[in-house]
C-alpha cells in the first residue's frame, strides 16, 4: 500500500509543483530509501549501500574481545541521513495512520488539530526513546553505581555496543527530520521558531554527547527529558480529547517531575564534569584517542547544561506566573460583575420604598387615588 501525504487533496497538482510533493512526500523519501536497500542486493553497490543502512567503525578485537564494539567516525554521516528518510516516512506513517483517525473523531479546530499532532508525535518517539534508554542501561549494566559514568574514560566510554551507537544515530537522525517536517506539515510561520529551536537543542547537545564520547552521561540525561516529555504530551493529548479531570491531575503530576528532573539532571552533571571526570590522571584533550577530559571542555559543558536546565526551569515558572495572573484577572474581573450586578438590585428597592414614603405623605383620599393608579 503506497503511503499518502498527510494532508489530502481531490485535485492533482502539477507534477514536482509544492503542492505535489507536500501531499506525496512520504512516497518520494520512501523510494529515495529503497535504493540503498536494493544496492544491498547487488556486489558492486553492496559495500557502499551498506554504508548507509549498517553501523559503521567496528573497533573490536574479534581475538581479545567477545563484545562487538563500535567508535563514531565520517560514514556516520550516511547513517543518520538514511536513518533521517526512514524517519521522514515513520512520521507520515503515524500521521496517516493514527493521528489523523483519531483527530477525525475529535473534531478538533486548527490551531489544536496542530498541537494535537506534534503532541501524538513526540509522545511516540518519547516513549520509545526513554523505553530503549533503559534498556541499554540494563544490558550495558552503565549504572551498577554512579561512578560509572566517568570511570574508564575515555578507553570505556569511546567504544560503544551496537544499541548504544545504534541509540544516538537514531536520535540525530530524528531531530534532524524535523526540520524538513516544517515545510512537509506546512507549520505555521508563528510556530515555526519554538519547533526549530526545540529540535536545534537537541540535535546539538545530543551530537556534543556522541562527539566528545560523554554517551554514558548523556543517555541517563536524554532518559529523564524523554520520561518527562512524554508525561506532558500524554496529558497534552488527554487535554485535547476533553478529557479535563485526567488532564488536569496529569498536570499536576508532571509539575513536580519537571522540577524533580530537572534538579536530578543538574545534580548527575555536576556529579559527573566537576567531580567524577576532575579525579581522573589523564586531563589533557588528545582528539586521536578520544579523550576530551580537559578543564575547558568539562566547564563549558557543564555550564551548558546548567544553562539548558536553567532556561527550562525560567520558562516553566514564567508560564505558571502567567497563568497565575490570567487567572487572578478573570477572578477581579467575575468580582466586578458581581458587585455591579448586586450594586444595581438596591437601587430599584430604594425607588419603591421612596415612591410608597412620598404617597404616604399624601393625605387619605390622595393616598387611595395614587395607588389605584
Amino acid at each position: 500500500m503506497a503511503l499518502k501525504g498527510i494532508r489530502r487533496s481531490n485535485k492533482n497538482p502539477p507534477i514536482l509543483s509544492h503542492e505535489f510533493v507536500i501531499q506525496n512526500h512520504a512516497d518520494i523519501v520512501s523510494c529515495i530509501a529503497m535504493v540503498f536497500v536494493l544496492g544491498l542486493i547487488f556486489q558492486a553497490t553492496a559495500p557502499l549501500a551498506s554504508v548507509f543502512i549498517a553501523v559503521q567503525h567496528n573497533s573490536t578485537d574479534l581475538e581479545t574481545s567477545e563484545n562487538i564494539l563500535y567508535t563514531y567516525g565520517k560514514k556516520d554521516i550516511a547513517a543518520v541521513f538514511f536513518y533521517c528518510l526512514i524517519s521522514i516516512v515513520m512520521h507520515a506513517i503515524i500521521q496517516e495512520y493514527v493521528l489523523d483517525k483519531i483527530n477525525r473523531k475529535l473534531h478538533l479546530s486548527k490551531t489544536k488539530h496542530s498541537k494535537f499532532n506534534e503532541s501524538g508525535q513526540l509522545l511516540i518517539f518519547s516513549a520509545v526513546s526513554a523505553a530503549w534508554g533503559i534498556n541499554i542501561i540494563v544490558k550495558d549494566n552503565m549504572l551498577s553505581e554512579i561512578s560509572a559514568l566517568w570511570i574508564g574514560y575515555p578507553e570505556s566510554h569511546a567504544q560503544m555496543s551496537f544499541m548504544l551507537k545504534f541509540f544516538f544515530i537514531i536520535q540525530l537522525s530524528y531531530w534532524l527530520h524535523c526540520f524538513p517536517e516544517l515545510y512537509f506539515q506546512k507549520v505555521k510561520r508563528d510556530e515555526m521558531p519554538a519547533r526549530i529551536k526545540y529540535a536545534t537543542l537537541y540535535f546539538v547537545f545530543t551530537a556534543g554527547a556522541y562527539l566528545l564520547n560523554f554517551t554514558h552521561v548523556g543517555l541517563v540525561l536524554l532518559i529523564l527529558r524523554f520520561i518527562e516529555e512524554a508525561l506532558l504530551h500524554l496529558f497534552r493529548l488527554l487535554y485535547f480529547a476533553e478529557k479535563s479531570a485526567a488532564a488536569s491531575n496529569g498536570f499536576k503530576m508532571w509539575n513536580v517531575v519537571f522540577v524533580v528532573f530537572r534538579l536530578a539532571s543538574i545534580i548527575i552533571s555536576i556529579l559527573t564534569f566537576h567531580y567524577g571526570l576532575a579525579t581522573l590522571e589523564d586531563q589533557t584533550l588528545n582528539v586521536a584517542t578520544g579523550n576530551f577530559n580537559s578543564p575547558l571542555v568539562r566547564v563549558n559543558t557543564l555550564v551548558a547544561v546548567c544553562l539548558v536546565q536553567a532556561w527550562m526551569m525560567w520558562n516553566f515558572i514564567h508560564f505558571h506566573l502567567r497563568r497565575l495572573r490570567e487567572r487572578q484577572a478573570l477572578a477581579a474581573a467575575s468580582r466586578k460583575k458581581a458587585a455591579e450586578k448586586k450594586a444595581k438590585k438596591p437601587k430599584k428597592e430604594d425607588s419603591k420604598r421612596s415612591s410608597e414614603e412620598d404617597v404616604s405623605e399624601l393625605p387619605e383620599v390622595d393616598q387611595n387615588t395614587r395607588r389605584r393608579k
